[in-house]
């Protein structure tokens, strides 16, 4: 059963704080945070720790403390951090401690890192697992070591708490499925169902999508990229719903040469 339901147009409170976003940047991680939480971009607690908990200068080349996308090398990009908030806070529910997630487009790792500390129990008693994909294997490798500049970072590769995978996200990673929760980092051409098929049930997908292959829902609305959230209820039925305008690198293939 496909449940469709679009939101194309954000309420004015999410306009202003996506708006605010650009003035979010601070002189260190911990400046930073505060104020992506003051400016209403984050509001869960267990988020703002996370993200508080990963130092950014180990996976932002430059300017790791500035609320803006940055190369990252390849071709690629790591997400401005109210972004990674967006992804957060949207998949939140499903990341509980013990949970599984699947991080596609994981890029510098960076991600990765945050999603690890949501499914970890302070106490250490109920550990999760984030794998993390990537098509370029000098990003896995750079993953790998950013992740090693921090002893929690390594003690997660260590455990496996953290896995570096090279893949071709599209396709999800079948070994680890079924996934409480799935993160796109990376704009897909279409809403793959081999991803919604990996999701447990219940399960979320955080994923911007260049077009939906819903005729009659592209019908009506302009072109471009949109988030997408996707649920997978405990019945099995899939419920979609789109949330607001993006602009990501695409998702391809992994560069020739």
């Amino acid at each position: 059963m496909l449940n469709l339901r679009i939101k194309p147009k954000f309420n004015l409170n999410k306009v202003r704080a996506m708006t605010m976003a650009w003035y979010c940047s601070g002189s260190t991680n911990t400046e930073l945070i505060e104020n992506l939480f003051k400016a209403g971009l984050i509001h869960n607690e267990r988020v703002k720790d996370a993200m508080t908990g990963v130092d950014r200068a180990h996976y932002a080349p430059s300017r790791p403390y500035s609320d803006s996308p940055q190369p990252i090398g390849y071709g690629a990009t790591i997400s401005a951090p109210h972004m990674h908030c967006h992804a957060c806070e949207y998949l939140i529910d499903y990341l509980k401690p013990g949970a599984r997630v699947l991080d596609i487009g994981s890029g510098s790792g960076y991600l990765t890192h945050v999603l690890a500390n949501l499914v970890t129990s302070p106490s250490g008693n109920a550990q999760g697992q984030v794998i993390g994909i990537d098509h370029i294997p000098e990003l896995t490798e750079m993953a790998r070591t950013n992740m090693d500049k921090s002893k929690k970072g390594s003690d997660f590769q260590t455990s496996t708490i953290v896995k570096f995978i090279t893949g071709d996200g599209r396709l999800g990673w079948k070994e680890g499925a079924p996934y409480d929760a799935i993160h796109v980092g990376a704009a897909a051409d279409k809403l793959h169902p081999t991803l919604v098929d990996q999701l447990r049930a219940p399960g979320r997908l955080f994923i911007p999508v260049e077009s939906e292959d819903d005729e009659s829902a592209m019908n009506s609305l302009n072109g471009g990229q949109y988030i997408w959230v996707v649920d997978k209820k405990e019945d099995g039925s899939i419920h979609k719903e789109k949330v607001f305008q993006v602009r990501y690198v695409p998702l391809t293939d992994a560069p020739q040469g």
